[in-house]
């Protein structure tokens, strides 16, 4: 692992947040569309020459009371898919972040696999110090992110449950 690099000028401005959010929407948008055949790659900074799996994480506002999609990349570990709460190292975690911690029942959609049954936890410290440098393998600019932002970036452990209904969306 190189140094990270600089942080980028006016990563902070609030035009950053929403240029993130509508991106993410049309990459549920497509994900959805073609059912991970499009969108569930991240082929963006580390991911050009190494493309990272993305999921799509469901999340409850704990204010609203809203259901929420936010693509996300992930590491498989075992049974468990782990997230990452970077937000491309912005100064706060993100809102699916903390509504999972109010409410870490949810599903997630995965290539091909829909409506997967998962409870989320954040890792504790050592856990988190163990995926720490996998999820760097996975993604090089987690580095960059967390050396950019103040805050401890959470990393979230989803765990299958047990689900009442189908989870696949193609052929069995």
């Amino acid at each position: 692992m190189g140094q990270p690099k600089t942080k980028p000028e006016g990563l902070d401005k609030p035009i950053v947040a929403k240029i993130i959010k509508y991106g993410a929407k049309a990459n549920v948008k497509v994900y959805r569309l073609t059912n991970g055949r499009i969108g569930a790659k991240w082929r963006v900074g580390a991911g050009w020459k190494k493309p990272v799996p993305v999921l799509l994480l469901d999340h409850v506002g704990r204010k609203s009371g809203t259901t929420f999609t936010t693509p996300l990349l992930f590491l498989t570990d075992g049974p468990d898919l782990v997230i990452v709460a970077s937000q491309g190292g912005l100064p706060k975690n993100p809102q699916w972040f903390h509504n999972l911690v109010a409410t870490p029942d949810t599903t997630v959609d995965l290539p091909r696999e829909r409506r997967r049954a998962v409870r989320a936890r954040v890792a504790d410290s050592a856990e988190r110090a163990s995926l720490w440098p996998r999820l760097v393998d996975l993604y090089a600019d987690f580095d960059n992110y967390q050396a950019w932002t103040d805050r401890e970036i959470p990393v979230v452990v989803l765990e299958p449950r047990v689900s009442a209904g189908p989870t696949t969306g193609g052929t069995p």
